[in-house]
């Protein structure tokens, strides 16, 4: 054991010490069930003039000591900032300051008195009654950032809040995003519905789910790729606009901007197309930017972005062709994709077709390229399995991905809404399937009756919730902006 552990846990046994000697007084902070608190720090800092010298109660965490004689001062911190609590002995009584010294940093008190400045100005209370609500038995860093252990952060994340108040500020930022989107989609009419976590069906996305196990009825159940599929069934029962936000889980690799658990949110429109979804995506990405940050330019990790709409479009092919030089509406074979393919050094796959080494040369040499929001439009049909085909040019479908910062932001096409095109493409997904591919999508014999009944032309999109935010909060990784990312256990 290192010498600043052994002296942790030595400060640990003293804290556990001065619990036991208040629990001997009379005095068990953890039977403290309620306080009554009157404001937070920053209310009263800015409402001083009429608060002077007016009693007030606050509650928080001690975050600093520091005694003079007879006099003391703190500081606290509450949920929306820090103010100084000034302790006088001939104020509070003798006994009650001495057991200001069974006070630790981290505790929570709570706190009567009255506002004033101290001669240097700063605004505080004036102690007349000191509460311990809760003592903490752990001790807290003085500097979080300067931890040796980066995870840490993400692993204590409660610690985080409190010792880096910026922290708070991009969750509180987050709270704001999400609540723009939802406002921007609940003003025009959007109906927001839930639908099933557990599904028997692993459809709406090609991604590897978590599988789980059903014990009553003894099968196989998984966790939502995606909610796609459900909400489509909604379309066909009647509602014309509905969208849903929510978690969604994908058994996958984990970076910097993958989580196994994220938020996402879809949205289905009736009577609408992917050019529509094309104009709600810009919209809400704005509007979203502009309710949280008051702006629609954001500087991104030293990249100025503006998310002004419109946004720039251009076909999958266009891009591979400005980026590449190579134009795929000349190239018409497999055979001839799968040259192109070898030649660029692409990994070639079993049963790989024109469409697929279109999507693989798009993401080896164009991705890289979009760091201003860009539309990519028409994706090959066989990357595709539930957008609609493109009437000019069958190969492809009338689909897009937003992109930002090179990231793939939003996914969205005019829904795929003939029942045996849809069959024959499931049919498809499943040889990939048994060929392999645990990604590929899995035949869903309800979803193909839906369509029978009849879908009506519909646009959908797709959002990526948790990088729109980071991009919006000017972070580096998804787990800085997901309060309890996951993290694998560490094992004493």
């Amino acid at each position: 054991m290192s010498g600043t552990e052994e002296n942790i846990n030595e400060l640990r046994r003293i804290r556990r010490e001065k619990l036991k000697e208040l629990q001997n007084m009379g005095e068990n902070p953890f039977l403290i069930e309620k306080y009554e608190y009157t404001h937070h720090s920053t209310t009263i800092k800015e409402n001083y003039d009429e608060l002077e010298e007016k009693t007030v109660s606050v509650a928080g965490r001690i975050r600093s000591k520091r005694g003079h004689g007879k006099a003391s001062f703190m500081d606290i911190q509450d949920s929306k900032g820090r103010i100084q609590i000034f302790i006088k002995m001939d104020v509070i009584g003798e006994e009650a300051y001495k057991k200001l010294g069974l006070l630790d940093i981290g505790d929570i008190i709570g706190v009567t008195g009255e506002v004033f400045k101290t001669k240097t100005g700063e605004i505080s209370v004036r102690a007349r009654n000191i509460t311990l609500l809760c003592k903490s038995l752990q001790i807290l860093p003085e500097k979080f950032h300067g931890l040796k252990d980066p995870d840490l952060r993400y692993r204590q994340r409660y610690v985080d809040l409190i010792v880096n108040p910026e922290v708070k500020e991009t969750f509180i930022l987050r709270a704001k995003i999400i609540k723009a989107i939802k406002e921007y989609l609940d003003e025009r009419d959007f109906l927001e519905v839930d639908t099933p976590i557990l599904n028997t069906i692993a459809g709406g996305a090609n991604a590897r789910p978590f599988i789980t196990h059903h014990n009553t009825l003894d099968i196989d159940m998984y966790l939502r790729i995606a909610n796609e599929l459900y909400l489509k069934r909604l379309i066909v029962g009647g509602f014309e606009k509905v969208y849903e936000m929510g978690r969604m889980f994908r058994n996958e690799g984990m970076d910097h901007k993958h989580n196994p658990e994220f938020t996402s949110i879809e949205l289905y429109q009736a009577y609408a197309d992917y050019k529509d979804m094309m104009e709600i995506t810009e919209q809400i990405v704005a509007y979203a930017a502009q309710k949280a940050l008051g702006t629609t330019k954001i500087n991104y990790q030293g990249k100025e972005i503006d998310l002004t709409p419109p946004w720039r479009r251009m076909s999958m092919i266009e891009a591979i062709k400005e980026y590449t030089g190579i134009d795929f509406n000349e190239i018409n074979t497999d055979e001839e994709a799968i040259k192109i393919a070898k030649e660029k050094g692409l990994e070639i796959k079993p049963g790989m077709k024109r469409g697929n080494v279109i999507s693989e040369m798009f993401e080896e040499f164009c991705e890289e390229h979009l760091i201003q929001p860009t539309f990519i439009t028409h994706h090959p049909v066989e990357v595709s399995p539930l957008a609609k085909r493109n009437p000019d040019d069958p190969r492809l479908t009338n689909r897009f991905e937003a992109f930002i910062n090179t990231w793939e932001i939003a996914n969205a096409f005019s829904e795929l809404n003939d029942p045996i095109d849809q069959k024959e493409r499931f049919l498809e997904q499943v040889k990939q399937r048994e060929a392999g591919d645990a990604e590929a999508h899995m035949m869903d014999y309800d979803f193909i009756n839906a369509l029978e009944v009849g879908l009506p032309p519909t646009g959908g999109l797709g959002i990526g919730v948790d990088r729109l935010i980071m991009l919006l909060t000017d972070k580096p990784s998804i787990r800085d902006v997901i309060l309890f990312p996951t993290m694998k256990p560490i094992i004493d």
